[in-house]
């Protein structure tokens, strides 16, 4: 707990003391939990028990979800409010290795207020706390789902807020798209709790047994999601890493760049599914450039038009390195056309305005952008200042004015850390540089004719 800054610490022992309360105040009224049911809200906690221990961990750092909240919205149904803040509460026994203190006694009042809360819900939708009869179970449904459209967004609520504080999460890093299909998605899996009451109706207990299954199988989609989203991540880093050793003084380049288009993407709205296409286009934006001899990219001085055709061949090679990684997807088109500008006088096809796709518009801003901020051998890092003053000039002509001027906000709301100083290669490294960038606005290649 010490790491937590002091807000967290607060919010924390705030949680704590209101899911206390609540379990309580219900265990003082006799009339919330009875003899016969504290056999049934032993079996969900267990049921919620072992869910819990075995969450899926989700991309956010140090934070995971599980399917254990199915149990929590079937003990808001059999054993009412009070029952469902208890089985949450069993999250503090957790047995998944190495889950510090203040995690589980957070994650247990949490659920515990989550719960609470979605009986409440369930009682004022005239749902009634039993085991439910299978000629009224339609009755049940009404009720049920509003628990679950009270539990669900509390809990993210909860949780996101503690994120929030502690410093891991941040209120413009969440895509407004991406919850709703998380809502969704989440509200899809809260019938397993439905499942659950309406089994125990006929089986009891055993349906405790019954309901592992297939929630272990939603837990098992939740991780193989994650699995193919970082298999994807570690083919784009080795692509972006073999890229990056043809010259020393641009490596990191593909991941700010990759985080510069993300930033616009963000700003103009772009779903997630097209942030993540449009994250994976910036950073393999310049693998083409495995195709290009490296003497001529290291090339000092003026280029033969032979040698500058290759270099602009480079967004085709790039293409054709990559063709084949169907979950590319849109990415395909920035990778292609990031080297277009907006009068028509880029490569390699010379398109111009609307003719140029929406990802390479916003890659040709952010490459250019973080060239100009960055160390070359040649010349210094311009200021974020200078280079946003050069990309307003630039702006109509090279590059696409919405996507400057959103590039401009983002980083006026949220910052830019420009790279530190390149160290020196040991003296063991040969390190060739070259003597200008193609990505940088302020300094075109001069080109020598061969006649």
């Amino acid at each position: 707990m010490r790491e937590l800054p002091w807000p967290a610490k607060a919010y924390l022992i705030v949680i704590i003391g209101v899911a206390a309360a609540l379990i309580g105040r219900g265990l003082i009224a006799p009339e919330h939990l009875s003899e016969r049911e504290w056999p049934t809200l032993l079996v969900l906690a267990l049921l919620f028990l072992v869910c819990e221990s075995v969450p899926t961990l989700l991309n956010v750092e140090q934070a995971a979800m599980s399917v254990s909240f199915s149990a929590a919205l079937a003990a808001v149904v059999l054993v009412g409010d009070v029952g469902a803040a208890m089985v949450g509460a069993t999250a503090v026994l957790s047995v998944r290795p190495g889950l510090a203190l203040h995690k589980r006694l957070f994650n247990g009042a949490q659920f515990a207020i989550c719960g609470y809360a979605a009986g409440w819900a369930f009682e004022r939708l005239g749902g009634h706390q039993d085991v439910p009869s299978v000629e009224r179970f339609t009755d049940l449904i009404g009720p049920f789902m509003g628990a679950a459209a009270v539990f669900v967004p509390l809990n993210f609520v909860l949780f996101a807020v503690m994120l929030s504080l502690a410093g891991q999460l941040r209120a413009d890093e969440v895509p407004l798209r991406g919850l709703v299909q998380f809502f969704v998605s989440y509200l899809g899996y809260a019938t397993f709790g439905l499942l659950i009451a309406g089994l125990w109706a006929t089986v009891q207990s055993i349906s405790a047994v019954l309901v592992l299954l297939p929630l272990f199988i939603a837990r098992w989609a939740f991780g193989q999601y994650l699995a193919q989203q970082r298999s994807y991540d570690a083919t784009i880093a080795a692509l972006c890493q073999a890229v990056e050793t043809k010259d020393y003084y641009t490596r990191g380049h593909c991941t700010r760049v990759s985080s510069a288009s993300t930033m616009i993407a963000q700003e103009i709205g772009m779903g997630p599914e097209r942030m993540r296409a449009i994250g994976y286009a910036g950073m393999l934006h310049d693998v083409g450039k495995l195709g290009v001899p490296t003497k001529v990219l290291q090339k000092e001085g003026r280029l033969t038009e032979e040698e500058l055709a290759a270099i602009q061949l480079h967004p085709m090679r790039g293409l054709e390195i990559v063709r084949g990684i169907d979950f590319l997807d849109e990415a395909f088109a920035g990778i292609m056309h990031h080297h277009e500008r907006q009068d028509g006088k880029g490569y390699p096809m010379g398109l111009a305005g609307a003719e140029i796709p929406e990802f390479a518009r916003i890659i040709a801003v952010a490459d250019a952008f973080d060239s100009m901020t960055s160390d070359r051998a040649y010349r210094k890092a311009k200021s974020i200042e200078e280079a946003v003053a050069e990309l307003r000039k630039q702006s109509g002509t090279q590059f696409d004015p919405v996507m400057v001027g959103a590039f401009i906000r983002a980083v006026d709301r949220r910052g830019w850390d420009p790279p530190g100083k390149v160290s020196a290669p040991e003296a063991d490294e040969v390190v060739e540089t070259m003597a200008k960038d193609h990505d940088d606005p302020t300094t075109p290649i001069e080109v020598v004719s061969e006649r």
